[in-house]
């Protein structure tokens, strides 16, 4: 199992216990078919709303693990429609209709699952009334509209090859009067540049990232080894190519690893960080390597920009050159509908195009 999967399992067993015990047999039911981080996050969202069905007094639980079966088959479509109400207008962070519309999908599967799959013993369902059948849940992630959402907001042209750059000089300059951030700097710079430009070159997600071993790296083919999202094949790696460019990047930080980083033979991690205090070097964390490439993004002059839109400019550049089908297989899409984004991204990058050679 890879390292985020195994950590998100952890914490999946540690909730589980707080949930009803038809949860838990929906989610047993799922184990085989989802990945750990895909349940707990189904997990939060029923949290979520058990928490507010006791809040509202429409079930007399004192815990959410006593929220009965009983209780949903009573729910109302005003119920739902308060529910979501309270999801896109809550005092502590609103949600955007993309997450109410995903924690909506979280219950419809439960509902569906109580309803139509389980059975008691006389093999009845143990729903009797699904009330998130009557639930339409609009499709919102439409390629298009997430194609103009994200112009703009990416690295396109020779800002792919600039960003890297800044990173390896660009900042220190601009903290150079900043003894303790100049400081972090110079002992990070070439692991920085090597995980900003392995995402360029590659269009890796963080989480495969996070998730890479020193092993899983061939450098003399350009090839990495990874744990690819949606495969819950926990012994197969995936194969992924990455540009010449790259390798550069990787060679350098190679050369500093073990001794920057005082890592010990025991740590196989890829990319690793040592810790204020500590004597050695551990693998980095998803969040450090979102919270790193933040920081140079705002210095950079694109505060937009994510360790996510790192992803995305490297396929918008990579579809450009290639079509739709070899994009998706390099990006590990399920399917070409996710890679259509790049399709209506590059249409309006090649009208630009176009113009600027008749302009000139």
């Amino acid at each position: 199992m890879n390292i985020q999967k195994g950590i998100d399992r952890l914490k999946l067993d540690e909730k589980l216990p707080a949930m009803p015990w038809y949860v838990q047999k929906f989610i047993d039911y799922k184990l085989p078919d989802l990945s750990p981080s895909t349940l707990l996050e189904y997990i939060r969202d029923y949290e979520i709303f058990f928490s507010w069905l006791r809040a509202e007094g429409l079930s007399a639980a004192d815990t959410n693990s006593g929220v009965t079966l009983e209780e949903l088959e009573r729910l109302h479509m005003d119920s739902i429609t308060g529910f979501r109400l309270f999801l896109t207008t809550k005092r502590d962070g609103a949600n955007t209709r993309i997450t109410v519309s995903r924690k909506l999908s979280s219950l419809r599967s439960l509902f569906h699952y109580l309803s139509q799959i389980a059975e008691d013993e006389n093999f009845y369902p143990l729903l009797k009334r699904n009330i998130m059948a009557k639930v339409e849940i609009k499709r919102i992630h439409k390629p298009k509209d997430t194609a103009a959402k994200l112009k703009g907001k990416i690295l396109e042209d020779d800002e792919l090859l600039e960003f890297i750059a800044y990173i390896h000089e660009g900042y220190g300059h601009d903290v150079e009067n900043n003894k303790q951030a100049l400081y972090a700097y110079e002992q990070n710079k070439e692991r920085d540049a090597c995980i900003a430009s392995l995402i360029l070159n590659s269009g890796l997600r963080v989480s495969e990232v996070v998730n890479l071993n020193l092993d899983d790296l061939d450098l003399a083919n350009r090839l990495l080894y990874v744990y690819r999202k949606g495969n819950n094949d926990e012994t197969f790696k995936a194969p992924v190519y990455f540009r010449e460019q790259a390798k550069d990047e990787l060679a350098l930080y190679l050369s500093i690893r073990q001794q920057r980083y005082r890592v010990t033979k025991r740590e196989k991690a890829l990319f690793v960080a040592l810790p204020n205090g500590s004597n050695e070097g551990k693998r980095m964390t998803k969040r450090a390597i979102q919270a790193m490439i933040i920081k140079y993004a705002k210095r950079y002059g694109k505060p937009s920009l994510t360790v996510h839109k790192l992803r995305h400019s490297f396929a918008t550049d990579y579809y450009l050159q290639n079509d739709i089908y070899k994009t998706k297989e390099q990006l590990g899409h399920a399917s070409t509908e996710t890679t259509e984004v790049y399709a209506h991204l590059t249409d309006k990058t090649m009208s630009e195009a176009i113009e600027r050679r008749v302009d000139s």
